[in-house]
C-alpha cells in the first residue's frame, strides 16, 4: 500500500498566520507557531511555511521568527520566501529546515538550483510553479507571489527545474488556490509524463476526494492543502486546525491501492 504525502501549507504575513484565495485578500488566522504545534499533535506527515510577503518586499527570510517555528516543529519542515542564494539557503538548513522552496530566484537565476543542490543534494530544493490562466485559455507562470508574469508555461518551467536539479516540485494554480474546488489533474497529469522528480500537488483541495484524484488522475506523489486543514466547512471560513485521522488517510491509501497507485 503506497504512502501518499499529505501536507499542510501555512502562509507567513510579517509573523502572522494567514490564507489567501487566488493569492490575494489574505485572511489573518492567528498564530503559525499555535499552529504548528497543532500539526504535530495531529502527526502530519511534514509541513510546508511560505511567506508570501518575502520576495515581493525583496527581503531575505525572517530567521529569527523561522528558527522560533522550526523549534516547535516535530514533522519535516520546507520552508520557502524570499531564498536567493546559497548562504540563505545554507542559514535555513542549519535552523532545521529540511527543503527550501525557489520561486521568483528560479526563474531570475535557474543555476541557484544547481548550486543548492550541489552542496546539499537535490532533495534538499524544491522549485515552486504557480500558474494561472490568461483571458485567452493560456496557462503562464507567475513569480513575486502570483505578481510577475513570466514568459513560460507550467509545462516548461516544470522541465526546466528538474533540468537545474530541483528534487520535487510544488505546482500551485493560482485560479483554485483556497478555493476549495480541486486540483487542476491535466496540468499535474502533463507535467508528471514529462519529469521523472516528485510533484506536489496545491491548490485547490476541499476534501480527501481531491487528494485522491490528484493521486490516481493527476499522477501526484504528493497532495499540499492551506484551506482544507485551516478552515471548517460549515459554518464557512471558520477557523480550526485539523488534520486526516489516521483512519481517514488508511482508507485513501487502500483506495489508491486498488488504483493501482
Amino acid at each position: 500500500m503506497k504512502r501518499v504525502r499529505v501536507i499542510p501549507v501555512l502562509l507567513l504575513k510579517g509573523r502572522g498566520l494567514y490564507k489567501t484565495v487566488r493569492f490575494r485578500k489574505p485572511n489573518y488566522l492567528g498564530d503559525p507557531v499555535n499552529a504548528v504545534k497543532i500539526f504535530n499533535d495531529k502527526e502530519a506527515d511534514e509541513i510546508i511555511i511560505l511567506d508570501i510577503d518575502a520576495s515581493k518586499k525583496r527581503r531575505e527570510p525572517d530567521y529569527k521568527f523561522l528558527a522560533e517555528i522550526a523549534g516547535e516543529c516535530f514533522m519535516p519542515m520546507t520552508y520557502g520566501g524570499g531564498v536567493s542564494n546559497k548562504s540563505q539557503a545554507a542559514k535555513l538548513f542549519n535552523l532545521g529546515v529540511e527543503k527550501v522552496v525557489i520561486n521568483s530566484h528560479f526563474y531570475k537565476n535557474p543555476s541557484l538550483i544547481k548550486e543548492i543542490s550541489d552542496s546539499y543534494g537535490s532533495q534538499s530544493v524544491v522549485v515552486s510553479i504557480d500558474y494561472k490562466r490568461d483571458y485567452r485559455g493560456k496557462n503562464s507562470v507567475y513569480s513575486h507571489g502570483g505578481t510577475v508574469k513570466e514568459c513560460k508555461d507550467p509545462l516548461s518551467a516544470a522541465k526546466e527545474a528538474a533540468e537545474a536539479g530541483a528534487g520535487e516540485l510544488l505546482v500551485n494554480c493560482i485560479d483554485r488556490e483556497g478555493t476549495l474546488n480541486g486540483y487542476d489533474n491535466e496540468i499535474l497529469r502533463e507535467i508528471t509524463a514529462s519529469v521523472q522528480i516528485p510533484v506536489i500537488a496545491c491548490g485547490g483541495a476541499g476534501g480527501m476526494e481531491d487528494i485522491f484524484k490528484a493521486v490516481a488522475i493527476g499522477n501526484a506523489s504528493a497532495a499540499a492543502a492551506g484551506s482544507m486543514f485551516v478552515y471548517m466547512r460549515d459554518p464557512p471560513d471558520s477557523i480550526l486546525i485539523h488534520y486526516p485521522p489516521p483512519a481517514e488517510l488508511h482508507l485513501l491509501y487502500e483506495r489508491l491501492s486498488h488504483h493501482g497507485k
